[in-house]
């Protein structure tokens, strides 16, 4: 959709995180900034403009001066609140190294990350609260604690946040100019972010605030946000913390802080979002909502009726979407019209279906190492199957191409991190003689530039026969399939045959019962037949394995394919 000379959008460039919040203090003192509510069930919505959030920032990093906290790793620990966005944004203004980590990980892990990442300071949420005097044994080097949360017990040496700021305000009207006096350098070391890696254990990835900014100022190029979005996204991901937050808060964009998974559906239809960012769990989720729904209420055939009439008035120039599918629409708040996905490719029927009723879908694909945007389709330029052309300044390459033009995705930009946290040898490897970052991923470039994404190299199935199988392709066919919630293909070996392509299988029991399908494993046994006849002999289903329960996913809703248990019974 669209041409190739589509115009780049207008953004805000900045070079630090203490510029941009500066800026959007001056541009737009009085706009809300960050909204949120303090209890999920609360009928009031905070709002906090980005002139109170600059006030707030700046006071946070005044206290956090003169209490040693520059150039220290400071770990950040919590879900995302407004405390979280000011005190990442603090903490890079004044010059400390920020270590977000995942709340949701064993005790165990934190603190194996806390002294991988020689952690001095640690800003927590209450969430975490009862494991403090623990961490304390088992991370020696930390020594300050401080709390977010305004709700705190009483702990013992334990600081609030709350009083950090009063302690900073009241030290800046007294003339401390400290947080402004400070020169930052933007290529030294800001941030080391854990990845939460789905084929074993994650690395602590070194970024700038120079990879961050730029990632953002010449990311936003290429798309137009809306004025207010809603954060579903957990804070210590770079996709949530960069272009949830960075991105957002520096176009002026309202950001709503959702109080859950659990609270998204009613929240979206109160706060109104006009667009998400999301990963392509959640945007699957919602796709599945919309056929069932449609389908429980008997109205499914007269749904696909609708979106045939709704596409062939649109070549006409005859747009009718908001009135033909507004029942949809508000079930997702009413004024929802984009949503920016990045993690993995979508189905193209997805995107369609999106569009079809109202909402611009854009795929885009990023990673950890790379801040993590790399490129991404437009508002109104799109390609059938690609994860859009590389943001502005970036270089993208393909490695040892095969006959099809597909090899390993290389990126070169200054968004690319600075190595791996005490891991020079895994440094050296990521990056080829050319000084491109091996990003792992398999994809070819069309003539165009545009980036198609193929699958994940370590999850590649090589077959005795030499023949390379990209288990995500064979993924995205299965889970068309009605039924199918989530889906893994992988190899493995039954007692009748040495080499297998497995799909394994956990569906939506409920869905398929509504159709009277009571034998669930006949019933996919004879979809994958149909599924196989699509495809090239080699890449052919031979086995599916259904499961009882969901996989088990990391906080970004990726699933673990690492811990799947890949004994097979038959």
């Amino acid at each position: 959709m669209g041409n190739r000379n589509y115009p780049l959008y207008e953004t805000t460039v900045f070079e630090d995180f203490r510029i941009m919040t500066e800026n959007v203090a001056k541009k737009y003192p009085d706009r809300v900034a960050i909204s949120y509510k303090k209890n999920p069930r609360d009928k009031d919505t905070v709002k906090v403009t980005y002139l109170g959030a600059r006030d707030y920032i700046r006071n946070i990093g005044t206290e956090l001066i003169y209490m040693g906290c520059r150039d220290k790793h400071v770990a950040l620990i919590g879900e995302s609140s407004y405390e979280w966005i000011c005190s990442y944004f603090s903490l890079m203004s004044i010059g400390a190294v920020v270590v977000p980590i995942d709340i949701s990980l064993p005790i165990d892990e934190i603190a194996s990350i806390l002294n991988t990442a020689e952690c001095e300071f640690l800003i927590f949420s209450m969430t975490l609260g009862s494991k403090i005097d623990e961490l304390r044994e088992k991370v020696p080097r930390l020594n300050v604690f401080i709390c977010m949360s305004e709700s705190q017990s009483q702990m013992e040496n334990v600081h609030k946040l709350s009083d950090i700021e009063v302690r900073g305000s009241e030290r800046y009207k007294s003339g401390d100019n400290s947080y402004y006096d400070y020169k930052i350098d933007t290529e030294r070391l800001a941030t080391i972010v854990f990845t939460s890696g789905t084929t074993g254990k994650g690395k602590g990835v070194m970024l700038s605030q120079k990879n961050i900014v730029t990632d953002m100022t010449q990311g936003m190029y290429n798309f137009a946000i809306t004025p207010k979005t809603m954060n579903v996204l957990p804070p210590h991901h770079t996709f949530g913390s960069t272009v949830n937050f960075v991105g957002h808060y520096a176009q002026g964009s309202e950001i709503y802080i959702s109080s859950g998974l659990k609270y998204i559906a009613n929240e979206m239809k109160e706060q109104q979002p006009t667009h998400l960012i999301l990963v392509p769990l959640f945007v699957e989720n919602m796709y599945k909502k919309i056929w069932s729904n449609a389908e429980k209420s008997g109205k499914d055939k007269t749904l696909r009726k609708m979106i045939k009439l709704s596409n062939f008035l649109r070549k006409f120039g005859i747009d009718l979407r908001r009135k033909l599918f507004k029942s949809i629409l508000d079930s997702f708040g009413g004024k929802l019209e984009l949503i920016i996905c990045g993690g993995a490719s979508l189905n193209q029927d997805i995107i369609d279906t999106f569009d079809a009723i109202g909402i611009t879908l854009l795929n885009g694909y990023g990673i950890t190492e790379c801040s993590p945007l790399i490129s991404c389709n437009r508002n109104k330029y799109q390609k059938k199957g690609s994860v859009g052309v590389p943001i502005v300044g970036e270089l993208v390459k393909i490695k040892d191409p095969d006959e099809n033009g597909e090899g390993e995705i290389c990126v070169k930009g200054p968004n690319v991190m600075l190595g791996y946290y005490k891991d020079p040898e895994a440094t050296a490897a990521a990056f080829d003689e050319e000084g491109y970052f091996k990003t792992g991923d398999y994809g070819k470039l069309d003539e165009e530039g545009w980036l198609y994404i193929t699958g994940r190299m370590k999850n590649i199935i090589i077959l005795s026969n030499g023949k390379n199988v990209y288990p995500e392709e064979i993924e995205n066919e299965i889970s068309r399939i009605y039924g199918v919630m989530e889906v893994i293909v992988y190899a493995g070996e039954s007692k009748t045959q040495k080499e297998v392509i497995v799909a394994e299988i956990f569906p939506d029991f409920e869905a398929l019962k509504a159709r009277g399908i009571e034998d669930v494993e006949l019933y996919f046994n004879e979809e994958i037949k149909k599924v196989n006849s699509r495809m090239v002999s080699y890449k052919a289903v031979k086995m599916v394995k259904i499961r009882k329960e969901e996989f088990k996913k990391n906080t970004s809703k990726k699933i673990l394919r690492f811990a799947i248990d890949k004994n097979l019974d038959a």
